[in-house]
């Protein structure tokens, strides 16, 4: 197992691509992840509002116009 220490002395770069690697191997089998009962309602919700015609979409281009707006 890695320590915390051996990711700490990492650059940036390392960490980012053992990052990748990690999901690379974590997503070929998605049926394996859980994922929690909350996220079935919020798509539920979702879709809801969608097929109720109060659904928007947004480009990727509008979406991050929209997040850099935000304040933390």
């Amino acid at each position: 197992m890695i320590e915390t220490a051996e990711i700490e002395r990492m650059s940036l770069a390392e960490r980012l691509q053992t990052m990748e690697l990690l999901w690379g191997s974590i997503s070929r089998n998605p049926e394996r992840v859980p994922s929690p009962a909350w996220h079935g309602e919020v798509l539920k919700k979702r879709l809801a509002r969608v097929e109720g015609g109060g659904g928007e979409f947004l480009t990727v281009a509008q979406l991050k116009e929209r997040l850099s707006k935000r304040t933390v």
